[in-house]
């Protein structure tokens, strides 16, 4: 029971709706009443004053009851007798819907923050849900820190006043162009995808380059980081609409929810990297280490001195921008309670124990009795519970206020504390705020309002001891421990690894901060915090390490994913140990994610853009990586952009290996069209395209290898593809010389092989009249100077092939019509009557005439034949026969001319002696032999020993037809 002093609701009772919180000012037995009163006396003496706690604590915790313990363990189930004249006049409907809510809350303290509709085992982060996407200035650290470096910081912004804005009272998930979470048609046909996430992803792609094509320039280099930040949060927010709608059984949605676990990463690691290298650069245009200024006097305020602070370390001033970075991040993730769930029906504290109380049933509940105070020390010094409602709201509460509290968003813990009727706890989380008197600066008429809490240490010190208490819920002393500095009570209350990351730079910033605030003020001796706050001494390097080996598997899981390993070497400014950790993934057992190598890509270009250069050979690996992702996922127009951030060696062989797998003409045409915009060098990949098809499975030029006939005859799909690479050579008139080169290369090939219609084919995508085209090319630009001996020999072998094309067509015609057009005699049947007679009389003299036709087409195609024929033979100076030698004479190509005569011009003669054989003119066959032996020509010399075995025999039997018509084995008249 109350004590005589103080008030009984049950006899002096207001209406929920006008009481109001304990006030510090009320004289109460409570420690905040306390401290308060000692504060205001005339000399205070935090000593005494902390003694005095002392003792009240220990009194208290003689007589208190296990209240928090019992409070906080799984709560019985409503009874009908603890609901509150409030509760009693909600509908049906109201209670339906608390049904609703407590089944989602459970009877223990349920999340605070949820993904929408997205089963909460499958997240990550149970904790959070989506939340509008910040804005350019709400991204801006200056919002924070204020100007940084060399410029005074209002630490109003950062360390005085809560980092973060509050919320609109209404909150949407972010949608750009206010689109709304109804499926549409392509979102429906997104769901029907294999991997609806990477589907409906795939236009990230093309979104990051148009960006880095908008901001080429380094003084643009911010706002392209927030441009990739915000083309993140409009594809989160679609695949956000889409797991929504996939199954959860669904291997698709595992996948999709990858795809978005990324993609926020991404944009958080992006922020990160614009907070820490914007402050990093401008740290570089200001002094490098100003001197600390001398603040040692009585007058200075502690938000002075840590302003100074602040502009003076960089190391401290970036450690709270990495605070600032989590906690926005954590704010992009809050859910906005106020419209979803109701506490309370009114602004009032406990409700339903205080309805418990106005019924006067409080007393009646035996072991169960409840508190008959509504003082916020009255659980506690009474040793009494509060209703079970109360306790669950309780909880939830405070589960509430810390989630704003990692989220920076004090203020609206405070306003939170207020609407539930908890303004007191409102008030304990005031304290934290930096002095300052702007009344003792200067001269001025008008008195300003003094800022935050002069007696900071004391109220510190009093959270530091709350933040201990074993007997408070674990969530209100992390509450205390994160403003008090208390890691140790503050990391039991953290899930995931940004929280333990949050809580560890928490206290190390608040610990320098304080450090330096002991050390300047000297106006008063300020009360002296546990030893435990100053044992454990934080650096960057060893809190990741911690965090590495943390004792929490999640955690300890958790700080090895790729975006947390990237934000850990970003956070210390290690870019070389960035680099080689990302290479090392590029090239482990199993590739990276697509999302994941196209940040990695951009990453290494944001460096290149700020001027940090490091392992340039894996920079170029990484770059390159990125370009056979995208050469892979298909993204054909992304290709030569990228390409062309690579040195110019690589530039060639990587494009040039990308157009190998282009066949279409019009895309062939846009792939030039792309790589002449990015400014590639697309002579030399061109060539190189060619050159690379061509000689793929290239077979050896082998002289005396029987081939078959299905070798000779069919063309193969290779060759097909050798034919239709040389289509990159013609595009452009300037690249006709290399066009003429790699053909003849490519019909080389394909005579020694006896592919004759494949050459033909390739001789047939050489233009008409490009010999001109190459002299005028030419002529444009070195003037009247002789064409280049490689180019001269090209033209020339060009002529040798269309000669022997011509004579090896002109053949082809002649066999044809020698062995399947010649007339077949009529034959007349034994006992054939007169009709028949006279029938074949008819056809007999038709047949003759037809044979003369056929004798005279047959003499004129000989001819023409025996003229193609000896073009290819008696060639001026040789056919293949280089004329002009080169200062670098490609011997490969000297080989294969040399082994082409042996292999054409000894077949050459064999069916011109078959044809003049054939035709009756033996003697003819004697002249080709002279031509063969002549010392002119020396035809002779390409000759294999079989071969001219084989052609004498030959003229062994036209010999003996010259002798059967009694000429001389030579052709010649015998004389008499």
């Amino acid at each position: 029971m109350a004590s005589a002093g103080k008030k009984n609701f049950q006899s002096d009772r207001k209406p929920p709706g006008d009481r109001l919180s304990a006030s510090f000012t009320d004289t109460a037995d409570s420690t905040i009443g306390v401290i308060w009163q000692m504060s205001q006396e005339g000399e205070f003496n935090p000593s005494a004053m902390d003694e005095a706690l002392d003792k009240r604590r220990q009194l208290r915790k003689n007589f208190r009851p296990s209240f928090p313990t019992a409070a906080l363990a799984a709560s019985p189930a409503v009874r009908q007798e603890a609901a509150s004249r409030t509760l009693r006049r909600r509908s049906t409907n109201v209670e339906k819907s608390l049904q609703l809510l407590d089944q989602a809350v459970g009877t223990t303290p349920g999340p605070v923050l949820r993904m929408a509709r997205t089963p909460a085992s499958q997240l990550r982060h149970t904790s959070y849900t989506p939340r509008p996407v910040p804005s350019t200035s709400q991204f801006d650290v200056s919002m924070t820190l204020g100007m940084t470096p060399a410029k005074s910081m209002p630490l109003s912004q950062s360390m005085v006043h809560t980092p973060a804005q509050r919320p609109p009272s209404t909150m949407e998930m972010f949608t750009p162009g206010g689109v709304t979470e109804d499926i549409t048609s392509t979102n429906m046909s997104l769901l029907l995808e294999e991997d609806p996430g990477l589907a409906a992803s795939s236009g990230v792609y093309t979104d990051f380059m148009q960006c880095l094509r908008g901001k080429p320039t380094s003084k643009e280099v911010f706002e392209l980081l927030d441009e990739y930040q915000q083309v993140c949060c409009e594809q989160v927010s679609l695949l956000k609409r889409i797991v929504k709608k996939v199954t959860t059984v669904q291997n698709k949605f595992q996948l999709t929810l990858t795809v978005l676990q990324l993609l926020q990463q991404e944009k958080c690691t992006w922020r990160l990297l614009f907070s820490m290298y914007k402050d990093r650069i401008q740290s570089e245009f200001s002094e490098s280490e100003a001197m600390m200024t001398d603040l040692v006097n009585n007058n200075v305020s502690e938000r002075k001195i840590v302003e100074a602070l602040f502009d003076r370390e960089a190391s401290t001033r970036q450690s709270q921008l990495v605070i600032d970075w989590l906690e926005r991040n954590a704010a992009d993730e809050v859910v906005d309670f106020y419209e979803k769930v109701e506490f309370y029906s009114q602004s009032v504290c406990w409700e339903n124990t205080l309805h418990t109380l106005q019924q006067g049933t409080g007393l009646a509940q035996g072991s169960r009795a409840l508190v008959t105070e509504m003082d916020p020390d009255a659980p506690i010094r009474q040793q009494r519970l509060l209703a079970d409602l109360d306790k669950e709201d309780e909880v939830r509460l405070l589960k509430y206020i810390f989630t704003y509290l990692r989220a920076g968003q004090l203020e609206e813990a405070q306003r939170l504390c207020r609407k539930c009727g908890q303004s007191w706890r409102a008030a304990t989380l005031e304290g934290w705020r930096l002095y300052h008197d702007p009344n003792m600066e200067g001269v001025s008429s008008e008195l300003a309002p003094v800022e935050g809490n002069p007696n900071r240490d004391v109220w510190k010190t009093v959270c530091w001891r709350m933040a201990q208490d074993e007997h408070v819920h674990m969530y209100e002393r992390a509450i205390y421990a994160a403003l008090s500095g208390n890691l140790k009570e503050l990391l039991p209350a953290c899930e995931s690894w940004e929280d333990w990351l949050w809580a560890y730079y928490k206290v190390m910033v608040d610990s320098r901060v304080e450090q330096e605030i002991r050390t300047v003020r000297g106006d008063r001796p300020l009360e002296p915090l546990p030893p435990a706050y100053w044992d454990k001494v934080l650096t960057p390097e060893a809190i990741f390490k911690e965090l590495q080996s943390s004792p929490h598997d999640g955690v300890k899981s958790e700080a090895e994913e790729p975006f947390h390993t990237i934000q850990k070497y970003i956070i210390l400014g290690d870019v070389d140990g960035l680099i080689e950790t990302m290479s090392e993934w590029i090239n482990g057992d199993s590739s990276p994610h697509q999302h994941l190598v196209r940040f990695m890509a951009h990453l290494v270009l944001f460096f290149r853009s700020i001027g940090v250069h490091t392992k340039d050979e894996l920079c170029t690996a990484i770059l390159e990586h990125y370009v056979r992702t995208l050469i892979d996922a298909g993204e054909t127009q992304l290709v030569a952009f990228y390409t062309a951030t690579l040195p110019l060696d690589r530039q060639v062989l990587l494009y040039a290996h990308f157009l190998e797998r282009v066949e279409e003409h019009a895309e062939r045409q846009m792939c030039l069209e792309l790589a002449e915009e990015a400014g590639l060098d697309i002579p030399t990949i061109t060539k190189t395209v060619v050159e690379n098809i061509r000689t793929r499975d290239q077979g050896d030029f082998k002289v005396g290898v029987e081939i078959t006939a299905a070798l000779e005859a069919a063309t193969s799909e290779d060759d097909r593809r050798k034919i239709r690479a040389i289509d990159w050579l013609v595009f452009d008139e300037s690249q006709r010389a290399e066009a003429l080169k790699q053909s003849n290369a490519v019909m080389r090939t394909f005579l020694a092989m006896k592919k004759h219609t494949a050459a033909k084919e390739v001789f047939a995508k050489i233009p008409t009249g490009s010999v001109d085209v190459i002299n005028r090319q030419w002529q444009i630009q070195n003037g009247s100077a002789p064409l280049p001996a490689e180019d001269d020999n090209a033209i020339r072998e060009y002529i040798c092939i269309q000669t022997y094309i011509m004579a090896h067509d002109e053949f082809n015609d002649w066999f044809s019509h020698f062995h399947h057009n010649k007339p077949q005699r009529p034959k007349l049947q034994e006992g054939a009557n007169f009709t028949e007679k006279v029938k074949h009389e008819h056809r007999e003299q038709e047949y003759k005439v037809e044979l003369s036709r056929w004798h005279h087409t047959l003499s004129s195609q000989t001819e023409e034949v025996v003229t193609k024929i000896y073009n290819v033979l008696l060639f001026p100076d040789g056919w293949m026969v280089d004329q002009r030698m080169e200062s670098l004479e490609d011997e490969g190509r000297t080989h294969q001319l040399d082994l082409l005569r042996q292999l054409c011009l000894p077949t050459m003669c064999l069916l011109l002696h078959t044809i003049l054989h054939q035709t009756g003119r033996y003697a003819d066959c004697m002249v080709l032999a002279d031509t063969i032996a002549s010392e002119q020509h020396q035809l002779y010399t390409v000759f294999r020993r079989d071969e001219l075995q084989r052609f004498l025999q030959k003229l062994r039997d036209s010999s003996i037809q010259l002798l059967d018509q009694n000429l001389d084995p030579l052709g010649y008249q015998m004389s008499s």
